[in-house]
């Protein structure tokens, strides 16, 4: 299979599909990849290193989509991308779809066969939207603590106190992938934290992983009214895999907390879980809305992306492996996991939650993939 690695052109994106090591792996199997000029170098890694793990190095993306099967990328096709898809090529990137029916049109416009790392399962868990998780979980107290500060608007607390003062509240909304890695770096921040869930399980989980340190509250409408309101940092770590996310916090909400907090929202992505959330980047990555500080990257991993990349090809290489080997049709029907990622088929959502979304017609993938 011919494999194409376009370079990312989303703002502030420096993450890569494939890294130099990845592309060895998949040569080393007879596949035959095309990298981009340049992919690499916002982590550091030469069109030298690539040629080297046996790519070929072209200059242009619409090299790379004119002859490749098989593109694999990390953040959405952006609106000049559209155009270099085509009809029966397969797309292996984040897509989220959901909330962004302007990209869903033009997947189903192009003919291509989507597969969106977010929607790619194991059981009950996300593998491939696992590690970002991770990433963006740990980020968003780092994030939160210096949105706090006076320079950056807030109200100019210290996320962990010292002697003698308190340190900073923090509400964490979901106890998955991202709300516990937000949990574990502000406990290490020494912050007093509370997390909010639906399930009596995840919470007893987390109970028991941080030893008793953790405040763990059943989702209420009172209990979120009651801890928000008094957060100094507010983490939106809420996941329906594929769907939009809910809006849990309203506008109501947000103008009662106290002037200088902080609202990261890492479900952005996927529309956000706070009524007042609209996307941000990196470059500019907050606003002040109700008197209270944003922070809405909708691609925060991008800000480490050497550590992002690496983290994010340990997951995908296997599947990237599986589709080069059996070719699409072949490697969904044998992994279910995988085939839950097709989103998009040749013209038709596959995806029951991205259809219902969109309000679009849903085509069981087995019956796409028959067509």
């Amino acid at each position: 299979m011919l494999i194409g690695v376009p370079k990312e052109i989303k703002p502030d994106e420096y993450r890569v599909g494939l890294t130099p090591s990845s592309v060895s792996e998949l040569t080393a199997k007879g596949c035959k990849v095309v990298v981009q000029t340049d992919a690499g170098a916002g982590i550091g890694m030469s069109d030298k290193a690539y040629a080297a793990a046996g790519a070929t190095i072209v200059a242009d993306a619409d090299a790379v989509f004119s002859v490749a099967q098989l593109i694999v990328k990390v953040k959405e096709p952006q609106p000049e991308e559209y155009a270099l898809l085509r009809e029966g090529q397969i797309l292996f990137t984040y897509l989220h779809l959901a909330p962004d029916p302007k990209q869903a049109q033009a997947l189903l416009k192009s003919g291509c066969i989507a597969i969106a790392y977010e929607t790619v399962t194991n059981g009950s868990f996300l593998p491939l939207l696992a590690p970002m998780s991770e990433v963006a979980g740990r980020m968003s107290v780092q994030a939160g603590a210096r949105s706090l500060e006076r320079e950056a608007g807030g109200a100019g607390i210290l996320l962990g106190g010292v002697a003698g003062v308190p340190s900073a509240k923090v509400v964490v909304i979901g106890g998955g992938t991202v709300g516990t890695n937000a949990v574990r770096v502000a406990l290490g921040m020494e912050a007093q934290v509370t997390v909010i869930d639906k399930s009596l399980i995840r919470l007893r989980a987390l109970d028991e992983q941080f030893s008793g340190r953790l405040n763990t509250i059943f989702a209420t409408t009172q209990a979120l009214e009651e801890y928000v309101i008094d957060a100094d940092l507010l983490v939106g770590a809420v996941l329906v895999p594929g769907a939009a996310t809910p809006k849990l916090v309203s506008r109501q909400l947000v103008k009662q907390m106290r002037p200088g907090s902080v609202v990261v929202d890492v479900a952005i992505d996927q529309g956000g879980c706070v009524e007042t959330s609209r996307a941000t980047t990196h470059s500019n990555p907050t606003y002040i809305e109700e008197s209270v500080v944003h922070y809405c990257v909708a691609n925060m991993p991008g800000a480490v992306p050497r550590t992002s990349t690496d983290a994010l090809n340990n997951a995908t290489l296997p599947y990237v492996l599986q589709l080069a080997q059996f070719g699409y049709p072949g490697a969904l029907m044998k992994d279910a996991g995988l085939r839950d990622g097709l989103n998009v088929h040749c013209g038709q959502v596959a995806h029951p939650a991205i259809a219902e979304a969109l309000g679009v017609p849903f085509v069981p993938p087995i019956d796409a993939m028959r067509v």
